[in-house]
């Protein structure tokens, strides 16, 4: 067999460092992005924010070069200076639901051993107030921890003492237990009181479904009447513990900013979210020179470093400010109008509009937000799938369900539109939707079913 040398040309997409680092600041949200680039920061000494002059705006010398004067936008900046003391920030409080009632415990009269049950049935309370475990349990705990047998009428009388806590109905074992203890406490001349207790002690079922003729019937009462004992009860705390603990609020940091400006819609990247970063001027002049010592090598290599980091941010950025341009041209109709002017749209006819890949709008459209004078939008939100009119045109499922939306909110209360009516109600103007569709619709948009809108009051 004779060997022989052949050339072959081929093409092949090789993933550098420098396309992954790319790939990586793309799908990156906001917080992510300042957390990468405080770590960028950290680890290569020649990469830094880039400061602003008295002017306010950012020096660059002449003839420098571009690449170490980088980037878009600035990362937030300090605020004025403020004349004032400085503030001291002494923390939150943030009360727990048993915090409460332990502070409360410890301000009654118990005796030890109450002391010992009521620890005991506070800790079995959940966060809505209600009490999660039987008394036969918290009896066997308790005495498991008591030198002398206690019975269990000594447990439901402590019981009966948180239950009159604030909040009231605290330590309840259902709903029905816990409307009651709190229209026990209303003055006994209170209109209809006595018939609200014995609708939530008896006939709680006919409640929660609105069966309101039997429930009518079965207080001997008219409609009128049952309105006004309806009314009662729905100024009652359902959930008593709510309102107690911490809450973990979600701050969005929009990243692109949307504005009419002379008739026109126009996009630009929020200048609180994108750094400008810059390559460090005296380290990188030693680069100029000719020697190739260890320290000049490290240089070399964190000058290019940083370029790069720059570079991908730079393209971060064009990119992101590209998509949420062309989602605007497509969605004008939104801002001007409102969800009802919704059109449909998908990955593809952006990614068309860009000369972009699907996948890549789709890493630019997660956790990117854009604040409008409409509100602040994922700028997934606006992508939507599409249905037939009867006029040849489409419609988005977006502006669907805001139609569902506003027509369910303009309905009678005492008698609320059914699925197959608001059916009709979109093939009346034009919009073909099944009932099942609507019924998908309403569920997303966390609509109760006409049953359960219907109300007397």
């Amino acid at each position: 067999m004779k060997q022989s040398l052949q050339f072959k040309f081929s093409q092949q997409l090789s993933m550098t460092p420098q396309l992954q680092q790319a790939i990586k600041l793309l799908q990156l949200s906001t917080l992510e992005l300042q957390q990468e680039i405080q770590q960028a920061l950290d680890e290569n000494p020649l990469l830094e924010l880039e400061q602003n002059d008295a002017e306010g705006e950012t020096s660059v010398a002449e003839g420098d070069d571009p690449w170490e004067h980088a980037c878009s936008a600035a990362l937030g900046q300090s605020s004025a200076g403020y004349d004032g003391e400085d503030a001291i920030y002494q923390g939150e409080t943030q009360q727990t639901l048993q915090d409460h009632l332990v502070w409360q415990m410890e301000l009654s009269h118990f005796t030890p051993t109450d002391a010992l049950i009521a620890l005991s049935i506070i800790d079995a309370i959940d966060e809505s107030g209600y009490l999660t475990v039987e008394l036969d349990d918290i009896l066997e705990a308790v005495n498991r921890q008591s030198d002398t047998p206690i019975e269990a009428d000594e447990v439901a009388v402590v019981l009966k003492r948180i239950q009159h806590f604030d909040p009231i109905g605290v330590g309840a074992r259902n709903v029905g237990e816990c409307l009651h203890l709190q229209l026990q406490q209303l003055p006994s001349d209170i209109p209809w009181r006595d018939l609200a207790i014995t609708a939530v002690c008896e006939y709680l079922t006919l409640l929660g479904s609105r069966d309101y003729r039997t429930l009518a019937r079965k207080l001997r009462v008219s409609e009128t009447e049952l309105s006004a004992i309806l009314e009662l009860i729905q100024t009652l705390q359902p959930r008593p513990g709510e309102g107690f603990g911490a809450t973990d609020d979600d701050y969005v940091i929009p990243d692109v900013l949307v504005r009419k400006k002379n008739n026109r819609w126009t996009v630009e990247l929020n200048p609180q979210s994108v750094p400008k970063l810059k390559v460090n001027d005296s380290y990188a002049q030693l680069c100029q020179g000719a020697r190739q010592t260890d320290d000049m090598q490290y240089i070399r290599q964190q000058t290019q470093d940083a370029k790069w980091f720059i570079r991908s941010l730079e393209s971060r950025h064009e990119t992101l400010l590209k998509v949420a341009s062309a989602i605007v041209l497509r969605q004008q109709g939104f801002f001007e109008h409102g969800e009802e002017a919704m059109k449909p749209m998908v990955l593809a006819d952006i990614a068309a509009a860009v000369d972009m890949h699907e996948s890549t709008i789709s890493r630019v459209t997660t956790q990117k937000y854009m604040h409008s004078p409409r509100g602040v939008f994922e700028l997934k939100y606006f992508f939507s799938s599409q249905l037939n009119t009867d006029n040849g045109g489409e419609a988005s499922s977006t502006a669907i369900r805001a139609l569902l939306k506003k027509l369910v909110a303009a309905e009678s209360p005492k008698k609320p539109l059914s699925d197959s009516r608001l059916t009709e109600l979109l093939a009346e103007q034009g919009i073909q939707v099944a009932r099942r569709t609507i019924a998908k619709y309403r569920e997303a948009l966390n609509i109760p079913p006409s049953s359960q809108r219907k109300r007397l009051i």
